[in-house]
């Protein structure tokens, strides 16, 4: 199968911030969801990034031994799942963790594909996927891996299995420090 070129706005070779551990981020290129307040506001043009060889990310990636895993960041990734699609297989067959960030929601996936069946084969390799858009009213410095508390960590496999959202351990762990810090103060 042939898979479409793919466009991206950058590429972060070492990042903290975008999933567990030390990970490789690419940023693609295009999104339709427009957030107002998004933090990269200059990936929303579809013509905009450039093109890039997925070997060279490959190469990126073994030429890092200290990378935990790699998250494709955006823009919104589920714009260019096709394209994405071999790359994502080669980052799991390297034993990598995959981090996805999308501004839909996974249930909007879900009912998108029918006539975006690649969004099902891209998931198939996820390990979490943040889900959502980013909601300025809902904006958190105090959450890990997300901007705004609608965002969710999802265990992207076990809920494909289950067929519905089942939270990540980082979510549900970060839930119960927060309930924990919550009581603490009631007393």
């Amino acid at each position: 199968m042939e898979y479409p070129p793919l466009r991206i706005a950058g590429i972060e070779p070492e990042s903290y911030v975008d999933g567990p551990g030390i990970r490789l981020t690419v940023f693609t290129q295009g999104c339709h969801h427009h957030c107002p307040g998004c933090h990269n506001p200059q990936t929303h043009d579809f013509a905009g990034g450039h093109f890039i060889d997925r070997e060279e990310i490959l190469q990126m990636i073994e030429e890092n031994p200290l990378l935990d895993g790699v998250t494709f960041s955006g823009g919104d990734p589920m714009e260019q799942s096709m394209a994405l699609i071999p790359l994502a297989r080669e980052i799991k067959e390297r034993g990598m963790n995959l981090v996805i960030f999308t501004g839909y929601t996974y249930e909007r996936l879900m009912e998108l594909i029918p006539e975006k069946p690649e969004i099902l084969e891209l998931l198939s390799f996820a390990d979490i996927l943040i889900d959502g858009p980013f909601i300025m009213a809902k904006r958190s410095l105090e959450i890990k891996f997300r901007g705004s508390t609608n965002q969710r960590i999802i265990d992207v496999q076990q809920s494909l299995t289950m067929g519905h959202v089942v939270l990540h351990q980082i979510q549900l762990d970060e839930m119960e420090a927060q309930k924990a810090l919550a009581s603490a103060v009631d007393w």
